[in-house]
């Protein structure tokens, strides 16, 4: 395998055996012609795929499609039924909620325990004790069993170390879906650190909006089987485009960002405004389209983002903005505030949209808030194109005259 690679899983498949009940395993086990009482089941098929050092990963599929699996076979915690898996320096995984962890041990007995079965020496452990217990910020609980922990604790205390062994290569399994904002904020931070130092990153999360944004590359499993990998935009689109076609309600899930329940921030209105700045629904293209958001901050928020999404009634994603991207600082201070986005002239044709509106922290992988479908408008228009967007544009002659313009849809400087 080339130093290059970090992983490489060949023909990978593992096949678990479903029986009815106890009874039809026991069945099996003294049965005298070896009668089969079970079902095979493949929770990953034939898979194969090549992941380079430092590259960040996202994979993504539907529940029970067999990401877990994969994750837990690259760790070796499961053993493959078939093929081959290759993984190139110190691993350290972050998988379901307690993994590796004993309830009967105290916060600290754990956190060598792991430290251990990842590889480090007691003596690299209490040298990075002090750093382990300070990120995972659980106070006097470090000598309390585990088993009295909050899922928040479990995570925090996980996470901590997992960090601390200074992986190769880092494996987080939707483990980040229950810790709070500012510690959520800690860990994108710390994986963000990694990924810069070149270190190889798989992440698990139902959150695609996430992986499109923190991954490079992306693989999607469906069903066992890989069904797709490479860039995460590409892989993100075609996942989504299968949940709106068979899937609907998964999709929804899908496209709108996971929300923390900590009211940090909230969307408290969102209206759309014409020219006028008055209230209004209709619109034609061409005209200018305002939408007003008024939020509330508990807190201080410097690193605010507001985000707005345009959707066809298909849900077909059209257009995303936010003030990141622009460059624009909204009011962060606590209290409430009004920002407006000025749509100008806007190009779509006629037909029905809707917006999406969302608040985010600095680099938009963490919702604050997020409201869907927050308001609907129309776009009449008496033009004869088609599609969805007027397209500026002037059809000329090879010789460029203007004498020959047969009709111009060009903005005015």
């Amino acid at each position: 395998m080339s130093q290059d690679t970090a992983i490489k899983v060949e023909n990978l498949t593992k096949t678990y055996y479903l029986y009815d009940s106890l009874q039809d395993h026991l069945k099996e086990i003294v049965h005298p012609l070896r009668k089969k009482y079970h079902q095979p089941f493949n929770a990953l098929e034939g898979v194969s795929l090549e992941i380079k050092r430092g590259e960040t990963v996202g994979i993504v599929g539907k529940n029970g499609s067999g990401k877990s699996t994969l994750l837990k076979v690259i760790t070796g915690i499961v053993t493959p039924t078939r093929g081959t898996v290759t993984v190139n320096g110190r691993v350290s995984a972050l998988l379901e909620l307690g993994a590796g962890f004993n309830p009967e041990l105290t916060g600290l007995q754990n956190v060598y325990f792991n430290g251990v079965i990842s590889g480090m020496t007691r003596k690299e452990i209490d040298a990075k004790l002090d750093e382990i217990l300070d990120f995972a910020d659980i106070g006097e609980f470090v000598h309390q069993p585990v088993k009295s922990y909050s899922s928040g604790m479990f995570v925090r205390l996980a996470f901590a170390v997992a960090v601390a062994v200074e992986p190769e290569v880092l494996i987080v399994d939707e483990a980040l879906a229950v810790g709070d904002l500012a510690f959520q904020l800690k860990c994108i931070k710390k994986l963000e650190s990694f990924s810069a130092k070149g270190v190889t990153i798989l992440f698990v999360s139902h959150d695609v909006n996430a992986v499109k944004k923190f991954c490079t590359r992306a693989i999607w499993l469906k069903a066992g089987k890989l069904q797709s990998v490479g860039s995460a935009n590409d892989v993100v689109d075609r996942y989504r485009d299968f949940l709106k076609c068979c899937a609907p309600s998964d999709y929804e899930a899908a496209r709108q960002p996971r929300v923390q329940a900590e009211s940090v921030a909230r969307i408290t209105a969102v209206s759309l405004l014409d020219a006028a700045l008055g209230d209004a629904r209709d619109f034609c293209t061409g005209d200018d389209v305002h939408v007003s958001i008024s939020y509330r901050l508990a807190v201080p928020t410097p690193d605010l983002v507001v985000g707005v999404a345009v959707f066809d009634m298909a849900r077909s994603y059209l257009c995303g903005l936010n003030t990141k991207l622009d460059l624009f600082a909204p009011p962060h201070a606590a209290g409430s505030h009004t920002v407006v986005l000025r749509l100008r002239e806007i190009k779509l044709l006629g037909g029905s949209y809707f917006i999406d509106v969302g608040l985010f922290e600095e680099n938009t992988l963490v919702a604050l808030d997020y409201q869907s479908r927050v308001a609907d408008f129309r776009i009449t228009d008496d033009s004869k194109t088609e599609g969805i967007v007027m397209l500026e544009h002037q059809w000329l002659l090879p010789s460029g005259s203007e004498s020959y313009i047969q009709r111009s849809y060009l903005s005015e400087a």
